[in-house]
């Protein structure tokens, strides 16, 4: 058979094509292109990021520095303290170091009391003209003797101010027991003004002969009514004047007079 040429073209088209459909196409697309405002949008956004940061770094800073003066100065500080404790410690040392002055030690002074009667805080005393033996507090902070007495009644004898009255007693007040209702009458000394919670009330003042221990003295008395939770004598300092001294530690150093009922 004779060659023709003709005939191979259509075969070598085809094996053309079916190359070309073999080949790997790139189907990427191609970057897309900023504008010239997006870009500078961009670079805005950093600058304003770096500002920022610096902004912050420098506040910071600012702050670190703040609190190492602050550290300094109550570094400062302290050395001075340390420093002015330091002087104080060598001053107390050096007068740890001088010698000390001998204090001769002081005779008591006895003499003023030598003739002087020592009482307690308490003490039971005598009333011989009214026939009874009652509790007294020793008060040397008062100036006068105080005897509680109740239905003070002030009365006139031979042109003379006399006063009667009644002890004030209380239930538990030791006395001698027929005398605990009787009526007392003596002339009046004087008046005496005393100051209590209901205001200065003028009250009248008696002597009566008083005995204590080896003691026996007429003392003036002022009559008043008892306050509850004191004793029914109370004896002051003009009475203890040049006699007698106290010692608050103690009570009932003397014994308790007696007497017959009867007298």
């Amino acid at each position: 058979m004779p060659f023709r040429p003709f005939s191979l073209l259509p075969l070598v088209g085809a094996l053309l094509l079916g190359g070309c459909a073999l080949a790997p196409v790139d189907d990427t697309p191609p970057p897309q292109t900023i504008t010239p405002a997006e870009f500078d949008a961009g670079i805005s956004r950093v600058v304003a990021e770096i500002s920022g940061q610096c902004s912050t770094n420098q506040r910071l800073m600012a702050d670190n520095a703040a609190q190492n003066s602050m550290m300094t100065a109550d570094i400062r500080e302290v050395g001075s303290q340390l420093r002015s404790l330091r002087s104080q410690v060598e001053a107390l040392d050096s007068r740890s170091h001088q010698p000390r002055p001998v204090v001769s030690q002081c005779q008591p002074a006895v003499e003023g009391l030598a003739n002087k009667e020592l009482l307690g805080r308490s003490e039971w005393i005598g009333l011989p003209t009214v026939g009874t033996y009652i509790n007294a507090r020793i008060a040397s902070g008062a100036n006068t003797s105080i005897l509680s007495a109740s239905e003070i009644t002030n009365f006139e004898r031979d042109g003379e101010s006399w006063v009667r009255f009644k002890l004030g007693l209380n239930d538990d007040d030791e006395v001698v027991d027929s005398v605990r209702s009787d009526w007392i009458e003596a002339p009046i000394e004087r008046e005496a003004t005393l100051t209590q919670e209901s205001g200065e009330e003028t009250r009248p003042v008696v002597s009566l002969l008083m005995t204590l221990g080896p003691i026996r003295e007429q003392v003036d008395f002022i009559l008043s009514d008892r306050p509850s939770d004191d004793f029914p004598v109370m004896l002051g300092r003009r009475f203890l004047m040049d006699i007698a001294v106290v010692d608050v530690s103690q009570n009932n150093l003397h014994k308790r007079p007696e007497f017959n009922a009867g007298e």
